[in-house]
């Protein structure tokens, strides 16, 4: 490194004929510099994270339960691993296992912005008078050695951390030579744009090194490094800190595409965050940096500009924590109605909610309601299940999830309102609710397993039986359609009469795809696995006569007897 600085002077002093290659050299060292830097700061990522193994984790699931909490692990995780974007993706993580709500979440997004100003806390204290070497070198040889002593326990990770914040050193050492160099070879000042033009060019600098890097932590460094350098005024650097904390964004938005909602909701919260941070810091510039400046006088510290830039990073994302405190419950309330998926949208019950249970009147006339919304749905979903292709739906697999959650809402709303004094004609009722919400589940479970069954059924699907499949398939679908209990048209006997011809024809195509297997009409080793798939089909439509029966009844009657479809099934 010694000899890096000494040779970009000599080369600077040689007149004309040697300025292009100081240039070169200049260029180089600053392109080899950033390249330890970005390895530096993965390895010191990717080696705590393994080192810490369950610690991480544990503190960010267990150590969130009030907002100050939660600021507080996102800061001291962020400022191990020295990546706010790791904490942040463990953070979704977390809140879509349901381990963090959303408002939990948004403290820790909060902290982790906080805790990544430790980087430049680590570039500032490069800037010191101590020999890099010194400190360096040996960092690198202990932690490769650890590596390869162990390279399959935490000692290597742990190790590969060590090296990187070797690797880091010399980096940070290596821009701030090109840096200097660079200011000795050039009047920076005589170009450099000032007032308000030249403080937005300053963001928008950051803001695309950060883009380029995706590392705000890079950006930070090439920042602190440049005015360390002289290549940059404090102003025109302060500029650039905002610049590379707004840029960090794109990583958040990169990251969420194609993600969940809850990805999106807490990518979204770092997006405002640090947006209306740099908004407020650059309305604020002179008076931060007028702090900083004072801070810095008291401390002793005037002369150390990457020490006032790392004091100035502290300082306006904590001013940004500080103004984003009082907005987080609206901000929670906002997110949580928007990037809204099928799943969030059909779990959430529409009848139910804590005012209707005070009153039983209104508590059974919700839960009727809710109940026939949600078997209108299961409904809807098992006949378009069932079809002639076997195709199933792209979006099955959250409209499943959403029914589920919702069933599981309106048993706990039963729940709730078994604890309540009820009269007797109303409790009797809550049993049979929660028989229907069984039949409801019951007949979801059996749509999902059709996807072991699909390929088979197709595989038999040939001309001597594919017209019985069909036929049978559609006549199934026609009983489904049926079982609207809501339909002025509905009549139990009717129902019962559909469900005795389903099931004669459900056996009489049992005997034609056998006797179509005994004569190789159809392949035999898919049958067996065809025939489950198909008689699904009848169990899902048992189960949606039940559903529909015991819904036609519900408030008339604690004692329903046995349906008919029970009966059979008997």
């Amino acid at each position: 490194m010694g000899a890096s600085t000494a040779s970009l002077r000599l080369l600077t002093g040689c007149g004309a004929s040697g300025y292009p290659r100081a240039m070169i050299l200049i260029i180089s060292t600053f392109i080899g510099g950033l390249g330890f830097f970005l390895l530096a700061v993965s390895m010191i990522t990717n080696g705590l994270k393994l080192a810490a193994g369950d610690a991480l984790r544990s503190i960010l699931a267990s150590y969130t339960e009030t907002r100050l909490r939660g600021v507080a692990s996102g800061v001291l995780v962020t400022g191990v691993v020295q990546s706010s974007s790791a904490v942040t993706v463990a953070t979704i993580g977390f809140v879509n296992a349901g381990l963090l709500t959303l408002s939990q979440s948004l403290g820790v997004v909060y902290g982790a912005n906080i805790g990544t100003t430790m980087t430049g806390w680590i570039v500032a204290a490069v800037g010191f008078s101590f020999k890099i070497e010194a400190l360096a070198l040996p960092l690198i040889g202990v932690g490769m050695l650890a590596r390869m002593l162990r390279p399959e326990s935490r000692l290597a990770s742990l190790g590969e951390a060590l090296a990187g914040f070797g690797l880091f050193f010399i980096g940070v050492d290596l821009l701030r030579d090109a840096f200097e160099t660079f200011s000795q070879s050039i009047d920076v000042a005589s170009f450099a744009p000032q007032g308000g033009i030249g403080v937005t060019l300053y963001v928008l600098l950051g803001f695309f090194m950060t883009l380029v890097t995706q590392s705000s932590s890079a950006a930070i460094a090439i920042t602190l490094t440049a005015a360390t350098g002289g290549v940059l005024g404090l102003n025109a650097a302060a500029a650039m800190v905002i610049g590379a904390n707004v840029g960090t964004t794109s990583t958040a938005a990169f990251a969420v595409i194609g993600a969940t909602a809850n990805a999106r909701r807490v990518a979204a919260v770092h997006v405002v965050f640090n947006l209306l941070t740099g908004l407020v810091a650059l309305l604020l510039l002179p008076v931060l940096l007028w702090v900083v400046r004072s801070t810095g006088t008291v401390l002793g510290l005037q002369d150390l500009p990457a020490v006032s830039l790392a004091l100035f990073h502290t300082v306006f994302n904590v001013l940004g924590v500080l103004v984003m405190w009082p907005l987080t419950d609206r901000l929670a309330t906002f997110l949580s109605a928007r990037f809204t998926t099928e799943t969030e949208r059909l779990a959430r019950p529409q009848c139910l909610d804590r005012n209707v249970k005070a009153t039983p009147v209104l508590a059974m006339d919700a839960l009727t309601l809710e109940l026939n919304r949600v078997t209108r749905l299961v409904r809807a979903l098992t006949a378009g299940e069932i079809n002639v292709e076997g195709v199933p739906h792209r979006s099955f697999g959250e409209q499943q999830q959403g029914l589920r959650a919702l069933i599981d809402a309106i048993e706990q709303f039963v729940t709730e309102l078994e604890m309540e004094q009820l009269p007797g004609s109303y409790r009797g009722n809550l049993p049979l609710v929660l028989r229907i919400t069984g039949y409801l589940d019951e007949t979801l479970g059996l749509v999902r397993g059709l996807d072991e069954h699909r390929t088979d059924i197709e595989t038999i699907m040939r001309p001597p039986v594919e017209g019985a499949i069909a036929d049978y398939q559609a006549a199934v679908v026609a009983h489904i359609g049926q079982c609207d209990s809501e339909s002025e048209a509905f009549s139990l006997g009717a129902l019962d009469a559909s469900y005795e011809d389903l099931r004669a024809q459900w056996h009489e195509l049992k005997s034609v795809l056998l006797e179509a297997a005994a004569a190789r009409s159809v392949p035999v080793n898919p049958l067996n696995s065809a025939l489950e798939g198909l008689r699904s089909y009848l169990k899902m439509a048992e189960q949606l006569t039940k559903t529909a029966e015991r819904l036609s009844t519900l408030g008339v009657s604690s004692d329903h007897g046995t349906s008919p479809a029970e009966a059979a099934a008997e």
